[in-house]
């Protein structure tokens, strides 16, 4: 418990950048105990509505949730979901360039409809890939001037056209250059490569993706050699939702974690949980298993709540005890 303890203090003082999608969810709660005389289809009264930050916004606020220094780098446009996604940046303290709100560009919206905590169904508003792409932003020359500033920087992909193949690649080797830490959160239908990085985190049909195979079958140690030896990143964890996570290094599984959660309600945002504390521990110069540890901790705590949701460090900490 010490030992967990002073890994989440030494995460408290890091500077972890995240680049990728940002994204504002909104949720709708409500109940349906009618059909609609209009369509075969419910009808949802309205009892609770929700805003929070999504996808790589939500890896960055998991990370400040807990204390951590963080930044965003990625875009959202000027309209009223972008106004709202700049209001919680600003509100929970998460640094962004002004150039990442942009004119002529769609915030990235997904709104849920909730009935009894079960998700009935998901509206989602965005516009093309090549109008969220950083290559343009001339933020990103100044910020890869002074990268060694960073401790972790964190590639959270959710394939909407922020991050492309020369970005991933300017990034990792500049790091590389500096000794921080890379990680990434990938998605292989996007096409994006993070080849030499030290962390990556596939979910189970992800990591079959990669390896471009359908066969649920196929030995899981295999889809793990596979991606070591056509990537060769430092460290692999595949993330197995309710039967935890797998640590691989060196083409090889190290561990193999179960799920430390006790109730699921919500899955949403837990890729996004993981992959902020796998980095932040190996910032932190924690082993792989240990950062494995914990951010299957703060996971489980998250898919007990409803929506994307953080983890506090009182909540991993209790979570943790015998």
């Amino acid at each position: 418990m010490k030992a967990l303890e002073n890994l989440l203090e030494r995460i408290r003082k890091l500077k972890i950048l995240v680049i990728g999608d940002l994204m504002l969810d909104r949720y709708i709660f409500g109940d349906a105990n009618r059909i609609s005389p209009e369509a075969p289809v419910p009808i949802v009264d309205v009892e609770q509505e929700k805003e929070t930050l999504g996808a790589a916004a939500n890896v960055a606020l998991n990370l400040c949730s807990i204390g951590t220094d963080v930044e965003v780098l990625g875009s959202f446009g000027f309209d009223i979901p972008g106004e709202r996604l700049k209001h919680l940046l600003l509100a929970y303290g998460i640094k962004f360039d002004p150039s990442c709100q942009q004119k002529n560009v769609k915030t990235i919206l997904k709104t849920r409809v909730v009935v009894r905590n079960q998700q009935l169904c998901r509206l989602d508003i965005e516009d093309l890939p090549k109008k969220y792409t950083l290559e343009q932003n001339a933020y990103l020359e100044k910020l890869l001037a002074k990268i060694d500033r960073y401790d972790g920087i964190i590639f959270s992909n959710y394939a909407k056209g922020t991050i492309t193949q020369p970005i991933a690649d300017r990034v990792i080797t500049a790091a590389q250059r500096h000794g921080i830490v890379t990680a990434a959160d990938p998605k292989p239908k996007s096409g994006i490569r993070f080849t030499g990085i030290d962390l990556l985190k596939p979910n189970k049909s992800e990591a079959f993706e990669m390896v471009r195979t359908k066969n649920s079958r196929f030995d899981v140690s295999d889809i793990c050699r596979n991606i070591f030896a056509e990537y060769q990143p430092k460290y692999l964890v595949v993330t197995l939702g309710q039967d935890g996570m797998l640590v691989a290094k060196n083409g090889e599984i190290i561990e193999q974690i179960t799920s430390n959660a006790r109730e699921i309600f919500d899955v949403s945002g837990a890729g996004d949980t993981a992959i902020a504390f796998l980095t932040a521990a190996l910032a932190a110069r924690g082993s792989i298993v240990n950062a494995a540890k914990l951010a299957n901790f703060a996971a489980g705590i998250v898919v007990g709540k409803i929506g994307t949701a953080t983890a506090t460090v009182e909540e991993i900490l209790k979570a943790a005890r015998p």
